[in-house]
């Protein structure tokens, strides 16, 4: 399949862009390989042209309604690492968002896929789903503030940088598109914004520090992304454990 087209094309195409500051630029230069997999992978491509099996959608949706459980809480978990009150709000509220907005998203595709929120709950997080929230968690918690940031960061951005992709690509989403809900988030501005903010107060952490600090989160973001790609996977294959 074709790759997606680039994430200059796609913000040129918009009046909407997205500013990457200097940090988040180096994350990225990092991993342009895993990035650029992730972003085409048949998965995202299906989804984006509508082909994509229901079961498929269906095991992605209920393991992402899990995943964005853990969003929530390394959100939770950064909150207290900052000082500043302002900064302690915008995690927290990060926090809210996951639980209260795209569970929502959720519970829209649960009615017309068939699960409910009891469902969800006892929900087996596949292999690559909990090794992924694993990761997060630990950077939040064990690891310096940067490298928890930049662990975090990718989910958002990267969903941000798809839904800017597809709008150059589509032009606009199609009313009778099966994923039109789904695509519609993370292509709202709103979204933008929000990682927009990330990826600034990441920056400003960022600017606090220098040497082997900086190289682990860069680490920790590459990490990220490669759990990206494994998230997509997990649901193309519908990842089931071993044992």
């Amino acid at each position: 399949m074709d790759p997606l087209p680039s994430e200059t094309n796609a913000a040129a195409g918009h009046s909407a862009r997205l500013d990457i500051p200097s940090f988040a630029q180096r994350c990225r230069d990092a991993c342009n390989d895993e990035w650029e997999a992730a972003s085409a992978h048949p998965f995202v491509r299906s989804l984006i042209d509508g082909t994509l099996d229901a079961q498929r959608f269906r095991f992605y949706q209920m393991q992402d309604a899990r995943y964005l459980e853990a969003y929530a809480d390394t959100c939770s978990i950064l909150s207290t690492r900052f000082v500043a009150p302002t900064d302690k709000l915008w995690f927290i509220d990060g926090a809210r968002l996951a639980i209260v907005v795209e569970q929502e998203l959720h519970a829209g595709y649960g009615k017309e896929l068939g699960y409910t929120p009891d469902d969800v709950a006892a929900l087996v997080c596949s292999p690559n789903n909990t090794a992924y929230q694993n990761h997060m968690l630990q950077a939040a918690g064990r690891r310096s503030l940067v490298e928890g940031l930049a662990a975090l960061a990718p989910c958002p951005w990267l969903y941000t940088d798809i839904g800017m992709r597809m709008l150059d690509e589509l032009g606009s989403i199609p009313d009778d598109h099966p994923y039109a809900a789904w695509l519609a988030t993370y292509a709202d501005p709103s979204f933008m914004t929000y990682t927009s903010e990330l990826l600034s107060i990441m920056e400003r952490v960022a600017c606090e520090h220098n040497g082997a600090l900086l190289d682990a989160a860069v680490e920790a973001f590459r990490q990220s992304v490669r759990y990206e790609w494994k998230f997509w996977e997990q649901a193309w294959t519908q990842q089931t454990w071993p044992v």
